[in-house]
């Protein structure tokens, strides 16, 4: 079962739910101020400021890492087809995460892959020239997020192949990997920040690894819940629906609800598993 127990679910699926349309125009407004931007004196400006510099670059600028880049250079790009691509990506495979997961849990879980990717990056490109900009870092993290939380579903290569979420996000992350190595190993000229992808998967893996475990982010210093106190609390919250009606829902319907949900989608669900979805997560 996914590690979330109540998938958020009260106004049904949306096509652009409110993060995934909130980073889209950001990044659409930031990518057109760059473009307005280049022309002016304060060319390279902004992405001189806002770009994750590598530590001890030895850029001939004299620009370096700043303490706000791992949250800005998500939002700049190197051109049209890097910001659609991207956006396009997290779209894709962000908004069903969205729906399930909530707008706030989703939220917390593309940012910490993005400033996470950033970290990865800077350990790799120590005394590198060039900067970094894109959000790929946080969009590679809500691939692999996909692929853990709907791992049967297929996915279409270029339109044609269908291919099982699993296998498609194992395999980008082994061509990352791979790619990343050669280009440090061999110094190839490669402008794609690699270990940025793959740091943006690394760090989503993990994330969603201790929360099926019991760790909640806020407390992640703290133990986490003992099997027992989960089972209690997750009892406690089964009794808590609907007192009212008389027909309650047992934790095995709700895990088959969630499971199928998991494989197949919110939109697979009949209309009296919506019902009992929902009661489940009444409060």
């Amino acid at each position: 079962m996914s590690y979330y127990n109540q998938p958020y679910s009260p106004g049904g699926f949306q096509l652009m739910p409110p993060a995934i349309k909130t980073i889209l125009m950001a990044n659409i407004a930031i990518f057109l101020l760059q473009i307005l931007m280049q022309n002016s004196s304060l060319g390279g400006l902004l992405t001189a400021a806002g770009a994750l510099w590598p530590i001890a670059s030895n850029n001939q600028d004299g620009l370096s890492f700043q303490i706000w880049q791992p949250v800005t250079y998500m939002f700049l790009h190197g051109g049209f087809g890097h910001l659609f691509f991207n956006m396009f990506a997290l779209w894709i495979f962000g908004a069903e995460l969205e729906n399930y997961w909530g707008t706030r849990q989703f939220t917390i879980y593309y940012f910490l892959c993005g400033v996470g990717a950033a970290f990865v990056n800077l350990l790799a490109t120590i005394g590198d020239p060039y900067p970094t900009v894109g959000a790929s870092g946080a969009v590679y993290g809500v691939l692999i997020a996909f692929g853990m939380m709907f791992p049967e579903r297929y996915i279409f290569l270029y339109f044609l192949f269908p291919v099982k979420a699993k296998y498609f996000v194992a395999g980008y992350a082994f061509i990352e990997f791979m790619s990343g190595l050669g280009s440090r190993t061999m110094g190839s000229g490669s402008n794609i920040a690699h270990f940025a992808h793959l740091g943006g998967m690394v760090i989503g893996f993990l994330y969603i690894t201790l929360r099926r475990k019991g760790w909640t982010f806020p407390k992640w210093p703290k133990r986490s819940l003992s099997n027992g106190e989960r089972s209690e609390r997750k009892q406690a919250s089964i009794r808590r629906i609907d007192e009212g009606d008389a027909a309650s829902v047992s934790e095995t319907e709700i895990d088959a609800i969630l499971d199928k949900i998991s494989k197949n989608g919110y939109e697979s669900l009949t209309g009296e598993e919506r019902r009992k979805l929902l009661k489940a997560g009444g409060k």
